[in-house]
């Protein structure tokens, strides 16, 4: 598959000194949806700006769809739709104008039949003759997504696209996601809710202090940095670990009728027959076994740490 955004020793630094991005490369597959993660100040909305052209880099090259981002803007930025994080609309336009506005400002031929399409799915066609200041801070932000889709770009950012937003917003908009994704619309989320980039993402990027720290598939992602957890319950509880099980990784619960052990999903041998031998030999009789995988989130809050 080849790359729709191709990003190449990017740097920004500010007049502080403050340097916000530190040699980044990375490349965007065409029709994946790529999720970048990362603390705030990480540097994600800055990478963003500079993708979409509202924010100068100090060095580097970047491409959307073959066009460079700065000598070539126009057709760059004609290929990219953007949901920013902040909501800024002309308060005293209806919506219908907002959103047929910003289809005419990529230079797109008039869609009434599109546009009408797109705010029914965004459940906005009930308000489309609303003064964009009537309207609740979620159904604003419904508008944002509807302008970024405006113009039919190949390539959609979503910045923090859920922050604040109610529950059937966010399930409207991953429903669209992976509509657009299934038409070959590329996008790129930056998200706090990590869940949703594990249920949404194709490939995972990891931003910390303005450097990518990892780039890896989903699901090689949750195989290699995962952990496994088999949760043991007691039939009787104990109050200390015998000598016997003092060498695993195991995790006792405030009542005792628990122990949890973790081992790395990589491991060929993982313990857990030596440790029921264990617990049969020293008389603890097992009630219910039950296992899980680290999340996402405890992946990246590990990265982050590390």
């Amino acid at each position: 598959m080849d790359s729709i955004i191709s990003i190449k020793n990017l740097f920004k630094s500010y007049e502080s000194g403050f340097k916000a991005l530190n040699d980044i490369n990375l490349e965007i597959k065409r029709g994946e949806i790529f999720a970048l993660l990362g603390p705030n100040g990480a540097g994600k909305t800055t990478l963003i700006s500079i993708i979409c052209g509202i924010v100068n880099p100090s060095q580097g090259t970047i491409t959307a769809d073959g066009h460079d981002v700065i000598r070539d803007y126009r057709a760059a930025r004609s290929r990219i739709g953007l949901v920013p994080q902040e909501l800024t609309t002309d308060a005293f336009e209806s919506v219908w104008a907002t959103v047929r506005f910003s289809r005419g400002l990529f230079g797109k031929a008039p869609n009434d039949a599109y546009l009408e399409k797109l705010l029914k799915q965004l459940s906005l066609w009930d308000k489309r003759n609303s003064k964009m200041r009537e309207l609740s801070g979620g159904m604003k932000r419904r508008v944002m997504i509807a302008k970024a889709l405006s113009h039919e770009p190949e390539i959609l950012f979503l910045d923090e696209p859920t922050a604040g937003v109610d529950v059937e917003l966010r399930r409207d908009m991953w429903e669209m996601v992976r509509e657009l994704r299934e038409r070959g619309v590329t996008i790129l989320l930056t998200t706090h809710y990590i869940e949703e980039a594990e249920e949404m993402a194709d490939r995972i990027g990891v931003i910390n202090g303005g450097q990518i720290i990892l780039v890896e598939e989903k699901t090689a992602l949750m195989q290699k940095l995962g952990k496994k957890h088999l949760q043991v319950q007691l039939q009787q509880p104990i109050t200390e670990l015998p000598d016997s099980l003092q060498s695993f990784n195991l995790e006792q619960s405030k009542d005792g009728y628990s122990l949890t052990y973790s081992f790395d999903v990589k491991q060929e041998d993982n313990g857990i027959a030596a440790l029921l031998e264990k617990l049969a030999s020293a008389n603890l009789h097992v009630k219910d076994l039950h296992s899980s995988e680290s999340s996402l989130e405890e992946i990246f809050v590990n990265l982050v740490k590390s």
